[in-house]
């Protein structure tokens, strides 16, 4: 199967130029090959060179042709769960290894970003996860309290300040945590390709692994015109998983998200939205995002059609009126593009990690947060291929469970948004 086009969008649009990464068109043995080449899978192969590893990338398209080049350019810290109720589920070792992770990944990505010199418009200027009805208050509220106790720099905003911060009076409460920010995501996977390289990776686009097996004692994969004899395999193709790997497939629900965006704002009325430049995501059911990148374009995501966007923009009218109520002064504002793509999302909500055997790891689900966890689970990937199970990972370490009724995923995840979008609506 021949490599898909890279997607249409504001980002594809306005990228730097892709680094070289030709098709992998020989036999080559490596110490660790990954499959998959977003933000993990670089992450990975780019700490696995600066450890002298001899490390080869095969992607079935392009680096960073899906969620990682697509996704809502959002670095937002956390977990969709509270530091308390990861205690109670995980101990206080592991709960507290993965509060330390998941809410200081912000501050690792952006670090290797000012590192590594990318340049991809990355700003640290803060999240806001913004509560819609007084349900929400309390949701939010509830997280503000436990990370406060567990001495994270974050503030509980009330009705005032959300408004001054935000421009729009929507919103009774937030949560601001300055570690958050925002970035050009295709330009940050295509900067951590150049970077990887630069380090001493092999990365090949139109390289679609066909099968992976082991051989005498090696993982040998076969792609149409190649094949990679390795020592390690690391899978991280996350909501793009095919059936390389048995019920890895199954295990996930490939959600399609959507994003509009505007034309460049005139600078008065840009000063009126997010003057600041956090980036915000609503509390609730049915997750609305957004922000204005560094050309004062506002970016509206959320959920929409579960397939492929293609041409068609109608479909994504409802995140522009949306964008409307919230500032009335956008009325009449041109919005230039739309597009859409798949992120994983697992049944309990959490990233999982996988190991099938001594020598292989799968990492895939971030719900959503992926620029900055993948980013971060990226080093600790590398460090469990090379020293493995010495070093620490922050996640648990699962089976791969293939959910019952799979085939219906559509189905079920229209319902989902009804029944979401009704609640929120009902404040329950």
């Amino acid at each position: 199967m021949p490599a898909a086009p890279l997607p249409a969008s504001l980002y594809a649009e306005t990228a730097i130029a892709a680094p070289p990464a030709p098709p992998l068109d020989g036999d080559r043995t490596v110490s660790v090959a990954i499959v998959g080449a977003g933000f993990a899978g670089l992450s990975a192969a780019l700490h696995l060179a600066e450890m002298g590893v001899d490390v080869c990338v095969l992607e079935a398209n392009e680096p960073g042709w899906g969620a990682s080049g697509r996704n809502g350019g959002q670095v937002n810290p956390g977990l969709k769960f509270n530091p308390d109720e990861l205690l109670a589920r995980f101990g206080d070792d592991l709960g507290r290894r993965m509060i330390g992770m998941a809410w200081g990944a912000p501050d690792f990505t952006f670090d290797l970003i000012r590192r590594l010199e990318i340049d991809c418009d990355a700003r640290q200027t803060g999240t806001l996860r913004a509560a819609t009805n007084a349900l929400t208050v309390n949701a939010v509220s509830a997280t503000a309290a436990q990370c406060a106790a567990h001495g994270m720099p974050t503030r509980l905003l009330d009705m005032k300040e959300t408004h001054m911060a935000t421009g729009t009076g929507r919103y009774p409460a937030a949560l601001l945590d300055p570690r958050g920010g925002d970035l050009h995501p295709l330009n940050y996977a295509r900067g951590l390709t150049a970077a990887a390289q630069k380090a001493g990776a092999a990365i090949h686009g139109d390289s679609r692994v066909l099968s992976a097996r082991k051989q005498s004692g090696k993982w040998f994969l076969r792609m149409e015109r190649a094949t990679v004899r390795a020592d390690k395999l690391l899978v991280v193709t996350n909501a793009y998983a095919d059936g390389l790997w048995p019920h890895l497939r199954q295990s996930l629900v490939p959600v399609y998200s959507s994003i509009v965006a505007t034309d460049p704002l005139p600078d008065e009325l840009a000063a009126q939205i997010l003057p600041h430049r956090p980036v915000l995501y609503e509390s609730g059911h049915i997750t609305v995002y957004y922000r204005l990148d560094k050309q004062n374009r506002l970016l509206m995501g959320g959920r929409g059609p579960q397939r492929a966007l293609g041409a068609q923009t109608a479909p994504l009218d409802y995140l522009k009126r949306y964008a409307e109520s919230l500032w009335p002064s956008l009325k009449g504002i041109r919005w230039t593009h739309a597009w859409n793509g798949q992120l994983a999302i697992t049944p309990d909500h959490l990233p999982h990690l996988h190991a099938p055997s001594d020598d292989a790891l799968i990492y895939l689900g971030c719900n959503g947060r992926g620029v900055a966890l993948a980013t971060t689970m990226g080093k600790q990937l590398a460090g469990r291929l090379v020293d493995g199970q010495s070093a620490r990972i922050d996640l648990p370490v699962t089976g791969i469970k293939p959910m019952r009724f799979h085939a219906f995923w559509p189905v079920g995840v229209h319902s989902a948004m009804l029944w979401g979008r009704m609640k929120d609506r009902l404040g329950i």
